[in-house]
């Protein structure tokens, strides 16, 4: 009887780990791998769009608004956005470089991926009063399409620019200096795997104190494997990308849950 109950304990258990590990590869799937370049300055021309000149005169007009409001707008022009949707990368990016300041998540992405003729200008929690969805799809329309279509990437990038930049300053302490009374959305990704884990635990813990109750009317002991270093006490982890050797630059924490406007040219 004893022999028939430990091996139904080590069967669950190991029924357990294959659900969670099949759990780890779905979502993992889910996610996609991608890769991003590093948060190397306040435009991150990883496509080579621009020239020398270009890149500081928006650097500058980017500088000066950061210093005047500690926003942190930042521009990416990536090479590919890697089989997925313009939404998804740039989501993803602004989370991994972690733009803004992590009470006013007072960040700004405008990423291009010129393969795919796409734009997207990703808002940060703090700012969605001041850069509402409507004004975004404005600005990537008005400013950011036409010139785009001619060819004139700068001329698109530094209108966007000045007309987001001037949307922030406007009323900047009302509108959207306010540290945010609630806490970051979590990644929905995450928060899938977690509830997996959940329900998985809580199935095995059952059937434990199934299995316990049963050996101890029996007069037996269930032994229960004790759990190692390597177990369950690990988790997922948010890198944070990499990290500009500026702390001028470098994300401070800041959080976006999908606010801005997307557009293709």
């Amino acid at each position: 009887m004893g022999r028939s109950i430990a091996t139904r304990v080590r069967l669950v258990l190991a029924l357990a780990v294959i659900a969670a590990c099949l759990a780890v590869y779905a979502v993992g799937a889910l996610a996609g791998d991608l890769t991003f370049p590093p948060l190397s300055g306040r435009v991150v021309d990883a496509a080579g769009l621009l020239t020398p000149d270009q890149r500081q005169a928006l650097e500058a007009k980017l500088k000066a608004h950061a210093d005047k409001t500690s926003d942190q707008v930042i521009v990416a022009i990536v090479p590919s956005l890697q089989g997925t949707t313009v939404e998804d990368y740039a989501n993803r990016l602004f989370r991994t470089w972690q733009l803004g300041q992590a009470q006013l998540n007072n960040g700004v992405l405008l990423l291009v991926a010129p393969q795919e003729h796409k734009v997207r200008i990703e808002v940060g929690y703090g700012l969605e009063g001041a850069l509402t969805d409507a004004l975004s799809r404005t600005i990537t329309s008005g400013a950011i399409k036409p010139r785009f279509k001619a060819g004139d990437y700068f001329g698109g990038l530094d209108a966007a620019l000045d007309e987001i930049l001037a949307l922030l300053a406007k009323d900047a302490e009302e509108a959207h200096r306010k540290p945010l009374e609630h806490a970051d959305a979590a990644d929905p990704v995450q928060v899938a795997l977690f509830i997996v884990l959940l329900l998985i635990v809580a199935v095995v813990a059952w059937y434990l104190v199934r299995a316990g109750g049963r050996a101890s009317r029996a007069g037996e002991t269930a032994y229960i494997p004790a759990s190692g270093s390597s177990g369950w006490g690990g988790g997922f982890s948010d890198s944070g990308g990499s990290r500009s050797s500026d702390d001028d630059v470098s994300g401070g924490g800041g959080s976006s849950g999908g606010g801005g406007a997307s557009d293709d040219w």
